[in-house]
């Protein structure tokens, strides 16, 4: 295997809450909803997907940002999840918006929407994974800081 991930997880008491710990050292705290027997003490797996993703996508389009020396003060990214009606519930679509903060007007605009395409066609291998499965659909704004 050329690039390895290697991750446990382990059950904490004997609920449905997991912490997971990966191969980098870092943990992540898994939980079911109360209505399925869970807690809800922490995010579920299929929130986790979402998350990931965002991250993915999100980290790929600042350092595409900071290589075209955009100059922002952050970006937010809110993402949406549609998910099929029947088991086992995959994401069918999601929809995500960035919206950066930036003084370049329509030089940021024009420079977030084309990082994120790049993130989404090219670099993020979370989006990699779910391209076939799920519709993935995008939107840019720029506001100022």
């Amino acid at each position: 295997m050329a690039n390895p991930v290697n991750v446990k997880l382990i059950s904490l008491n004997n609920d449905m809450t997991f912490v997971a710990k990966s191969n980098s050292g870092h943990f992540t705290l898994f939980d079911a909803k109360e209505e399925v027997g869970g807690n809800g003490a922490a995010a579920t797996p299929i929130e986790i997907v979402l998350e990931a993703l965002g991250g993915c996508q999100g980290m790929d389009t600042l350092a595409i940002l900071k290589k075209k020396r955009i100059s922002f003060a952050h970006l937010d990214i809110e993402l949406k999840g549609e998910r099929a009606e029947e088991h086992p519930k995959v994401y069918t679509d999601i929809h995500m918006v960035f919206t950066l903060y930036s003084n370049d007007g329509d030089k940021a605009l024009k420079s977030l929407e084309r990082a994120i395409q790049l993130s989404n066609d090219k670099y993020c291998s979370v989006a990699a994974m779910l391209k076939g499965n799920v519709n993935i659909t995008f939107e840019a704004q720029v506001l100022p800081e």
